[in-house]
């Protein structure tokens, strides 16, 4: 080879994403035997190829293999990037190493509010202190706390921090769409001169200080947004990081692989950091410590044994417990409601025991079908199940209502049931209602069903009520009013929409249950709204669980009784353990595992069949 020649060329793509390798013609041979090493390589004509950017960096040390090291020449940017890769891989494991001998390294709690100054107004708890000091004290971190922990503030507490050390001057945020409100929140409550947060929109915003982007649009936006990161020094923040941890293998997962390595500080926030077993923990950390970082977790995930890897990777995350959070106890309240005569006719013909009035109905009261969500529906009122107008038409409740006569076809009553009897549960949902309405005190009303959340509007009227789910074109306003407009003493939503993300306890301490489904993490999700860190210790926050007597609603309840217990005893564990994403739980169908299928059948098999 003439001198001076250069044998390989590694330089960036146009997104920075992935590393581009080019050859001179007489070494095809030996870039083939080099992609070969690579898992996610691609060949791009005979002297030129391109590896994803974290697989590169995992396998950095295949190029060693190069006939002439000599005459490969980096692109600079790349090269402090690998510098960084590797410097990141010494550091985590020193930090494994000393930990074992007892030696965190971690800064004091003393230290932490200087490093926030002049601009951080918000407070932090002793643990939400701990948990900085140990996420300061790493290059890169995890935090794994319960949700409800304020992983949020924590996390604009250590960018608040490195960016008074000039570490980073700004942050982008990648988070389901329903965090979105509590992160433009908490940037704005935390600093006495509020952060410009912007949620992307077809762009990312060059004067954001906070930019934050859904997982969905990650893969559509990587060259845009791998611009933004190397612009300027920036920390990148995953939120729910539990979305990627199919890691490579996953849309998600690939697209955050590909950005992580651009941003100097990277954090991943997840209360369910393992929902499939250890496997999780490596694609989530590998994000947080990439290229020969990688081995150092693989190394403790490999048996797959989730206990001793949590223990293992312990000093590379942070994790504070629910007992830790300090949240005054409540206790839900069940209350059981009768089903009224007509009501319980129809949902017993549901479910397959046919009165003599109901045989006459019997063809198309089956169509309607004995189907979980249905016979959910049909415990609130079986009028549900019958269409309107339009699909959230809310059902037109006639005072006074009209008499049953014994002759009338079933079918035709079940048509126009609202016109002979008001729902029991919305009856109760009513008076709770009213009751909390004259104690100042607003209520947080949950039921499933878009109908239904459409009904209760229109029978609590008088109580100025908001109204969040998925075809509400403005739900920040409709939650701003419901905190602060004093005539609005109702919320009406669904754990689908407002499951998470949303903080309310500081204006609401009561809930009503309306109906329930299988998914205890979304229940549990749908009680933190309320019931978080921040109540204060005299705060009463009170729960009431409507459950019709006789219907699924008892086979509900027994499901999660028992699924809130297991899940209780996890988020006490100061370990990382096996749980499911507490939005995306496992199913078979409507949210059902097979034990909650068999307390399905069992519900059915309890009624008598004629």
């Amino acid at each position: 080879m003439p001198p001076g020649q250069v044998s390989l060329a590694i330089s960036f793509d146009i997104t920075r994403t992935k590393a581009v390798l080019r050859v001179l013609p007489e070494h095809t041979d030996d870039l083939s035997q080099l992609l070969a090493r690579f898992a996610a390589a691609t060949r791009r004509g005979t002297v030129m190829a391109e590896i994803e950017l974290d697989d590169f960096l995992v396998g950095i040390g295949e190029l060693a293999t190069w006939p002439a090291p000599e005459s490969v020449e980096w692109e600079d940017d790349l090269v402090q990037l690998v510098h960084g890769v590797l410097d990141d891989a010494e550091a985590a494991e020193r930090r494994l190493a000393s930990d074992q001998h007892g030696e965190t390294g971690d800064l004091r709690t003393d230290d932490i509010i200087p490093l926030l100054k002049p601009n951080w107004a918000a407070d932090l708890t002793p643990f939400q202190l701990r948990d900085i000091a140990r996420l300061l004290s790493l290059r890169h971190g995890a935090n794994f706390s319960v949700p409800g922990a304020g992983k949020t503030r924590v996390a604009l507490a250590v960018f608040a921090a490195l960016r008074n050390q000039n570490a980073v001057r700004r942050a982008l945020v990648v988070s389901p769409k329903s965090a979105y409100e509590s992160w433009m929140y908490e940037s704005a409550f935390c600093f006495k001169e509020p952060l410009r947060s912007r949620v992307m929109d077809k762009s990312p915003d060059p004067g954001a200080e906070i930019l934050i982007v859904n997982y969905e649009r990650l893969n559509r936006s990587l060259r845009g947004l791998a611009s933004w990161l190397r612009s300027m020094p920036s920390m990148l923040i995953l939120d729910e990081a539990h979305r990627m941890k199919l890691g490579a293998r996953g849309t998600y997962g690939s697209a955050c692989l590909s950005l992580g390595p651009l941003a100097p500080r990277r954090l991943i926030l997840t209360g369910t950091p393992a929902p499939n077993g250890a496997k999780d923990l490596e694609s989530l950390l590998s994000f947080v410590w990439p290229g020969h970082g990688r081995r150092v977790v693989s190394d403790a995930v490999r048996g797959g044994d989730l206990a001793y890897a949590s223990a293992a990777l312990r000093p590379l995350f942070t994790r504070t417990t629910k007992s830790e959070l300090g949240l005054p106890p409540y206790e839900p309240k069940i209350r059981r409601v009768e089903l009224p005569p007509l009501h319980r006719e129809i949902y017993d013909a549901l479910v397959g025991r046919y009165s003599a009035r109901a045989e006459a109905s019997r063809d198309r009261l089956d169509t309607l079908g004995r189907a979980m969500l249905r016979l959910l529906m049909a415990a609130i009122t079986p009028a549900l199940l019958i269409e309107g107008t339009s699909r959230y038409e809310p059902l037109a409740y006639r005072v006074p209502a009209l008499r049953v006569l014994p002759n009338d076809s079933l079918y035709k009553l079940l048509q126009d049931l609202p016109s002979y009897e008001l729902s029991p549960k919305y009856q109760e949902t009513l008076s709770i209602v009213k009751e909390n309405a004259a104690l100042g005190r607003k209520t947080l009303v949950w039921s499933t069903f878009i109908r239904s959340l459409t009904s209760l509007r229109s029978l609590l009227a008088p109580y100025n009520p908001a109204t969040v789910y998925g075809g509400v074109p403005d739900r920040e306003e409709e939650i701003r009013r419901f905190r602060e407009d004093p005539d609005c003493m109702v919320l009406l939503s669904n754990p689908a929409t407002l499951g998470e993300g949303i903080s309310l306890h500081q204006v609401c301490h009561d809930a009503v249950y309306v109906d329930r489904d299988f998914m205890a993490g979304r229940f549990l999700q749908s009680l933190d709204r309320i019931h978080r860190l921040g109540l204060p210790a005299d705060a009463e926050t009170r729960v009431t669980i409507l459950i019709a007597e006789g219907t699924v609603d008892e086979a509900v309840a027994l499901r999660l009784d028992e699924k809130l217990q297991f899940m209780g005893r996890i988020l006490d564990d100061p370990d990382v353990q096996q749980l499911a994403d507490l939005e995306e739980e496992p199913s078979v169908a409507s949210g059902m595992d097979m034990d909650d299928v068999r307390a399905l059948l069992d519900h059915l098999n309890k009624i008598p069949v004629n």
